[in-house]
């Protein structure tokens, strides 16, 4: 395994909310990369600079995995993952108390 890959990727939604997962310090850093100047705040600056950080090998991928995911969860990019939306239908499902 490359030293840059996340044991388990983010999974973020891009462009008209289509999931994308991912996987690396590199994916992670092209992706901040890409990020609107005008919507750049600390969380995005941190992020980039471990991302940055963990592709000099200057501390570990699942640093910058931990910071690159709290920047997608802070601007509503993390996606639900697939086993929790099932388990939420599933409760549904059984539960008629749950709507």
């Amino acid at each position: 395994m490359k030293p840059d890959m996340f044991r388990e990727p983010v999974t973020i939604l891009v462009g008209l909310g289509f999931p994308a997962e991912v996987r690396s310090a590199t994916d992670a850093y092209r992706h901040l990369c890409e990020w609107p100047v005008r919507l750049r705040d600390h969380a995005h600056a941190v992020a980039l600079k471990a991302c940055g950080a963990a592709l000099r090998g200057e501390i570990e991928a699942e640093t910058a995995r931990g910071l690159f995911a709290a920047f997608a969860e802070k601007h509503d990019l993390l996606a639900l993952e697939t086993s929790a939306i099932a388990a939420s239908r599933l409760r549904r499902d059984r539960d008629p108390h749950i709507r």
